[in-house]
C-alpha cells in the first residue's frame, strides 16, 4: 500500500484558509519522484490542474441545478443565448453557433431536444431560405427566466469560499490568461 503524501504547507495562505488540497499532494509526489523538475514548472502544471479540478467541480454542482429545470449544460447555454440576445429571442442557427458556447456538432442535436421539450421553434428565414432561426417558445422564455436565477444563486454559492477582492483578482488573472490564449470571443 503506498505511502500517504503529506503535502507542503501552500505559501501565502492565512490562518482561515486550508492548508492543503488534493492538487498539494500531487505536487508533493512529483516532487518525491522527480527532484530534477523546475520547481516554476511544477507550480505551473498545480495551477493548471487548480483550474482543471475547479472546472470539474463547478460543471458538476452546475448540471445538478439544470438538472432540477430538466436541462443538460448545452441546453441551458442554448436557451440562455438566446434569452440574452433579447427580443425576440431569435437568432440564426450560425448565429447561435457564435454566441453559445457549444460546439457545431453538438447544437444541431441540441436544438432537435429544445424543440421537442416545446422550449424552442425553428423555422426558414424569409430573408435567406438556406438559414433555420432559432426562436425560444413560451415555455422556453419561462424556464431560461426561472433556470438562470436559480444558477446564478448557486454560482454565488459555489464562490461564497472567494473574498470580493478574491473573485475581483481571479476574474482578472483568468481573463488575462483566456486573451493570451487567444480567447476573446466565443465560437
Amino acid at each position: 500500500m503506498a505511502e500517504q503524501e503529506t503535502p507542503e504547507e501552500p505559501r501565502g495562505g492565512s490562518a482561515d484558509e486550508p492548508r492543503a488540497d488534493a492538487i498539494d499532494a500531487l505536487r508533493a509526489q512529483w516532487r518525491r519522484e522527480r527532484p530534477d523538475l523546475d520547481l516554476a514548472g511544477l507550480d505551473a502544471m498545480a495551477l493548471v490542474g487548480r483550474i482543471k479540478r475547479a472546472e470539474q467541480l463547478l460543471s458538476k454542482g452546475m448540471k445538478t441545478v439544470f438538472a432540477e429545470y430538466g436541462l443538460e449544460f448545452a441546453e441551458f447555454d442554448v436557451l440562455a443565448t438566446l434569452r440574452r440576445v433579447g427580443a425576440p429571442h431569435e437568432l440564426t442557427a450560425g448565429g447561435l453557433l457564435k454566441t453559445a458556447m457549444v460546439t457545431s456538432g453538438a447544437i444541431t442535436n441540441r436544438l432537435d431536444k429544445l424543440e421537442r421539450k416545446g422550449l424552442i421553434e425553428r423555422r426558414q428565414d424569409p430573408a435567406d431560405r438556406r438559414a433555420i432561426r432559432v426562436r425560444l417558445t413560451e415555455a422556453g422564455l419561462d424556464l431560461i427566466d426561472r433556470a438562470v436565477v436559480a444558477h446564478i444563486a448557486n454560482e454565488q454559492r459555489m464562490l461564497a469560499a472567494l473574498t470580493p477582492a478574491d473573485r475581483e483578482a481571479l476574474d482578472w488573472a483568468l481573463r488575462r490568461l483566456l486573451v493570451s490564449l487567444g480567447d476573446t470571443h466565443l465560437g
